[in-house]
């Protein structure tokens, strides 16, 4: 049978339901999700095999504008999958107004083709929807569809995805068809134990914040862990350890459950806090925590 391969790329602005979507096309949690916006920081690869297709997905921080080091780098990577992919999957929520869709347009200056994913339509009626449709039909003529979706109510994935593989090149799968992803379990790790700092901290505390996974001892039933959560300043450290160590054990928690939920094992984690001040500006510091420009 003939098949087809190829790169496509999760394109929005912050929030806009980018790793949401990942993992609900995926049907499994690998990538970090937030309420808060800019929490993917890298790109991350995920397989998804649909009929005759092996579908790459990429998906990629938020585009946004702003000062600090590590927020160029962010919109760098995402401006990176723009012109690497195959083909653009552009995020829009239903109550959005095209503007953020108009900044896309001029960014993807490679004109690579790209469908419009319409998100979050179970939180309208359909007269609303159907009024977001007839507003992106002035700009029919640059994208190759207009899919609507909604996760919650699992509305639009079979179609989605039958128009995703009808615009990719035909080309032998890539990658082995029983993988998920082409990050390793260290990636993961990491990115389910920030997931939990920023479910259990608010304000500015979790965009300060990174995490290293200093060691990992693998068996058949049991995966330990121990990972370093940086923070820029000393204040930071005392609010992620809490009184007695309440919050960090928190976090702890509910990072070991989302790890387990993944790797289908026991986990024993352990948590430290380091100060490295300055790091999210520091071009060094960030290129020591894998952030390379």
């Amino acid at each position: 049978m003939e098949t087809k391969s190829g790169f496509v790329a999760l394109i929005g602005r912050p929030n806009a339901g980018k790793s949401s979507l990942l993992n609900w096309l995926l049907g499994e949690k690998i990538a970090m999700v937030s309420h808060k916006a800019q929490a993917t920081r890298k790109r991350l690869n995920a397989i998804v095999m649909h009929k005759n297709a092996q579908i790459i997905f990429i998906d990629t921080p938020g585009i946004h504008e702003k000062e600090r080091l590590l927020n160029k780098f962010m919109l760098e990577e995402a401006l990176k999958a723009i012109g690497d992919c195959d083909l653009i999957l552009f995020l829009s929520p239903v109550t959005d107004s095209l503007e953020h869709y108009e900044k896309f347009l001029a960014l993807n200056k490679k004109k690579r083709p790209h469908i419009v994913v319409l998100t979050k339509i179970d939180q309208v009626d359909n007269a609303a929807i159907l009024k977001k449709i007839a507003q992106f039909q002035k700009y029919q003529d640059r994208f190759l569809d207009l899919i609507p979706v909604s996760i919650t109510k699992n509305i639009g994935k079979e179609d989605l995805l039958d128009t995703i593989i009808k615009y990719l090149p035909k080309h032998p799968y890539f990658y082995d068809p029983e993988l998920l992803t082409t990050e390793n379990i260290r990636d993961i790790y990491k990115e389910l134990i920030r997931e939990a700092i920023f479910e259990n901290l608010s304000d500015e505390i979790p965009y300060e914040t990174d995490v290293i996974i200093e060691k990992i001892g693998e068996s058949e039933k049991l995966d330990r862990v121990y990972a370093m959560i940086i923070v820029e300043k000393p204040s930071q450290k005392g609010i992620i350890i809490g009184k007695k160590g309440s919050t960090l054990k928190r976090i702890g928690k509910d990072a070991r459950i989302k790890m387990e939920e993944f790797s289908g094992k026991k986990i024993y984690l352990e948590l430290f806090v380091v100060v490295k001040k300055g790091w999210t500006k520091n071009k060094k510091s960030l290129e020591e925590l894998g952030y390379f420009f």
